[in-house]
């Protein structure tokens, strides 16, 4: 069986299909998937795409919708909802939080400040609730590792987690794993032409990745389109259904069995959402 550790399954491309998606997605052997919320307004969402699958769910204010409510409403509907649903055991983590540093519209320093205490607030809030925690990383690695090392240095750590679609360097992926994060690994993995991406997959410590696909978002080489055939209609929709396929990748890398990739890379999962093991159960 593989987990997909991150797939936006409640996202509005798959309204018209997610049923057949679940299936396809079942059927290629992926047992298990973790739905991450990105605003207060999809935890509805993320939870029933979550419960549709039998699989798992985070909650959190993703960096690219800060602006999207006022920041109080959007934390105190988080704490609330984390703590409606604290019992839950298909709630795995507070997630997709964190910073972006790419998106040109938010690299002005109002919004690198919202977005950094949006960040930092729900760091507390997820300590608060002893949940791990599901990280955007986009050219915001050392921001997001000093809040990480400030609280771990307050003896208020947090419960790692997972370094979502890592693209950093060799040096900041040991200090996500010095922490207790895993870092996760997908599409941009297939594409040849990802050096530091591909060397980190085949190099790093055994313990340290989990596999996902952030569907609809980042597909792997054989499903990309370029802008030009987009703009003429093509279809470049990533599924949670790839991800065996992208885990061909992972074990072409790293020169493993794809029995020893799913074994790993499943033991890495539940390492990172220790909650997940119940639902297996």
């Amino acid at each position: 069986m593989w987990i997909d550790t991150h797939c936006h399954l409640d996202a509005p491309e798959f309204d018209a299909d997610r049923v057949e998606v679940i299936a396809r997605a079942q059927q290629a052997g992926v047992g298990l998937m973790v739905v991450p919320a990105v605003s207060s307004a999809t935890f509805h969402t993320s939870r029933e795409a979550a419960l549709q699958c039998k699989g798992a769910y985070a909650l959190g204010i993703h960096p690219l919708y800060v602006r999207h409510e006022p920041e109080q409403a959007a934390l105190q509907a988080l704490a609330d909802a984390l703590q409606k649903w604290q019992t839950d055991p298909r709630l795995v983590a507070v997630g997709e939080i964190g910073l972006d540093h790419f998106v040109p519209e938010l690299q002005d320093e109002a919004s690198k400040a919202l977005q950094e205490r949006l960040y930092v607030a729900q760091l507390e809030l997820a300590v608060a609730a002893g949940l791990p925690v599901i990280l955007h990383v986009r050219r915001s690695a050392d921001g997001l590792l000093k809040h990480l090392r400030r609280l771990r240095d307050a003896g208020r750590p947090v419960a790692g987690g997972i370094a979502h679609a890592f693209n950093g360097s060799e040096q900041q992926a040991q200090a996500f794993l010095d922490l207790g994060f895993k870092l996760g690994f997908g599409g941009a993995m297939t594409f040849d032409r990802a050096l530091q991406i591909r060397r980190l997959a085949a190099t790093l410590p055994d313990d340290a990745i989990v596999l996902e696909t952030d569907a609809p978002d980042i597909p792997p080489h054989w499903l990309y389109q370029t802008f030009q055939a987009r703009v003429q209609g093509a279809r470049s929709r990533n599924e949670p259904g790839e991800l065996p396929r992208m885990a061909q990748t992972l074990s072409d890398l790293r020169g493993w069995s794809l029995a020893q990739t799913q074994a790993q890379t499943t033991r890495n999962a539940l390492q990172a959402l220790p909650r997940l093991a119940s639902i297996l159960e």
